[in-house]
Formats: structure tokens, sequence, C-alpha cells
């Protein structure tokens, strides 16, 4: 069999990704959960507003891609509404971003050609799993996953990779195999929400991500799935392009703020609000003016968000230039 070559997926022009995040609670309470309930808020859109954000984003010139967030997406008592209206509005394609739970019965309320849904599991095994995302975690998500495949849902899983559990990362693909996942999302922690408040030594070094997760990607391409992991760092003739700039990515709220940077999510500099179910632009410092800044370093909001993350040479050259952290690779089987 040949090694399945990975390859940078560029920013695709006339694409449109809404991330939408209707609520931002959970049932769980993990170590590296992004949310920030100071800027995030702690509400849920209402049925009525989680209507016409739908509209407000959707253009129909363009291919629109969707993805319910949460908190935990499911625990929204409209989520499968929301689901169907996206549909009616003709979103390309949508998916539900879910800890595995699928609770007001989700998965019976919905056919498989509504949404891919796509489980999070930090672990091969409730022992690696379940300190980091919850006791029970594991057995309740891989349950709902198998049933989820059985009745013919397109299902992804996302590992969240970080020092706690790298070194488990290599038994995850025969284990999704078995299951039936076809697509494999390996993630970078980030410096966010409780990861960036709680001094957790989560990160991992340029070297321990180059050791380990490409070989795994390409063993869960050799066993058939799609897999898709953060570029991270760039080779020496790569140039560096920020999303900001070439693509449209909108991160939507509940307190109505929207962002196009996830890096910048733990800060009042996102460059849209929703007031009266309208997109306006903020004024003073906002995220957008840092996006057409050059340094050697690769992505500005890295360099100012997560400067630990880079380390130079005695010359005071960069070692390792940064992607934008939206730039994916991926491998195909």
């Amino acid at each position: 069999m040949n090694n399945p070559i990975p390859r940078t997926v560029g920013f695709k022009p006339g694409e449109r990704n809404i991330f939408f995040h209707i609520l931002t609670s959970c049932n769980l309470s993990c170590s590296h959960c992004y949310i920030n309930p100071e800027q995030h808020g702690k509400g849920s859109v209402s049925k009525e507003t989680m209507d016409a954000w739908l509209a407000l984003f959707f253009d129909k010139a363009k291919e629109n891609n969707l993805i319910f967030l949460g908190g935990e997406p499911t625990l929204h008592k409209d989520l499968v509404h929301g689901i169907h209206t996206a549909k009616k509005l003709g979103y390309n394609s949508i998916t539900v971003d879910t800890n595995g739970y699928l609770f007001h019965d989700t998965l019976n309320r919905i056919e498989p050609n509504d949404a891919v849904l796509s489980f999070s599991l930090d672990g091969p095994s409730p022992e690696i799993n379940d300190p980091l995302r919850g006791e029970g975690v594991f057995e309740t998500c891989t349950g709902n996953l198998k049933r989820a495949v059985n009745k013919g849902f397109d299902v992804s899983l996302i590992y969240t990779v970080s020092r706690r559990n790298i070194d488990h990362l290599q038994e995850m693909p025969k284990l999704l195999a078995d299951m039936g996942v076809k697509r494999f999302f390996i993630q970078v922690i980030g410096l966010r929400g409780k990861s960036a408040q709680s001094g957790q030594d989560l990160q991992l070094t340029p070297e321990e991500w180059l050791a380990t997760v490409p070989e795994v990607a390409a063993a869960a391409a050799g066993l058939g799935m799609h897999v898709i992991c953060p570029k991270v760092f760039l080779e020496e003739n790569e140039k560096f392009e920020c999303a900001g700039n070439v693509a449209e990515n909108f991160f939507i709220f509940p307190n109505g703020r929207v962002y196009q940077c996830p890096l910048c999510e733990d800060l009042a500099v996102n460059t849209f609000r929703i007031e009266d179910n309208r997109l306006m632009k903020n004024q003073g410092l906002i995220e957008e003016q840092l996006f057409s800044l050059t340094i050697p370093e690769g992505c500005v909001m890295n360099k100012l968000l997560q400067p630990d993350n880079l380390l130079y040479d005695a010359a005071g050259k960069p070692l390792h230039r940064i992607s934008c952290c939206l730039l994916k690779q991926e491998i195909r089987p």
C-alpha cells in the first residue's frame, strides 16, 4: 500500500463558514474548554433569534457551511429546529459538534442527510479520556457514536491533543476504524478559556507535535479515514496567509459578538456585533486591524496572544513559523 500523502488545504474563494454557538452552557467541565463566560456570556439564543441569525449569515451566492457549537449544542431544545431551518435556507453543509450525550433525543429527531455529527473524544479509553472530559464520558460518547454510525449518519471525531493525552494518540486510528468513523480531526490545544486561565502546562512543543501527529494521521488514513489537522507550522518556502484576509469565517456567540479569528475570543476585539438582527461593524481596536500585519513569526495573533509558542535561534530568527490557525492539512485514504 502506498503511503498517503498529506496536502495543505488552501482557503477556498466563495466559501463562507459559520461557527454558531447557540448557547455556552455544557453538562461537562472539560479541563481545556475554550468557552469564556466573561466574554461569551452564559446565555443561549432563542428559537426566533436562531432563525433570524441563520438567515442573516446565509449568502445564496456562496457555499455556506454551518457548524452548530456550544457549550454543548444538543442541550438547546431548539437545535433540531435550527438544523431544519438551515437546511431549508440552503446551507451546503450542516455539522453538529457534540460531546456525545445527544440530549433531547437528537439522534432520533434528525435524519442522516440533515447533518454531520462530529463527536469529541480525548482518549482511547475511559482511563485517558474521562480525567480530561468527565467520569463516564467515554462510555456515553462511544455508545452514541456507534448508534449514529448504525443509523447511517456521517460521523467524524475530534481529538484535542495536549501533553496529557498525546502519548495515546497512536491508539486512536484502530479504535475509530473499528467504530466506523470516516473522518478524524486531530486538533491542537489552544490557550483560550480554561487552558489560558488555569496555568495548566497543556501545550505541546513543535518537536512533540511533529514527532507524533503526522505519523498517526498517516496511520489513520491507511485505515481508510479522511484525516484533517491544523497546519500549525509552515515550511520554509510556504507563504503565510491569514484567513481574516482571504476567507469568510464568522464565530458567533449568543451575546451577539461575532469574531473572525478564534484566537481572539478571550478579548473584546470582535470585528462585528449583532444588533436588532443586523450585522454591525465595531469601531476602535478590533481584530481585523491586525490581519494585515506581516511578521517573520507568521501569525500575528499567535505572537500577541500565545508568545510562549515561539522559539528563536541565536540571531533572533524564529525556529518555526506559525500558520493561520484555520489553515488545515489533510490526508485522504
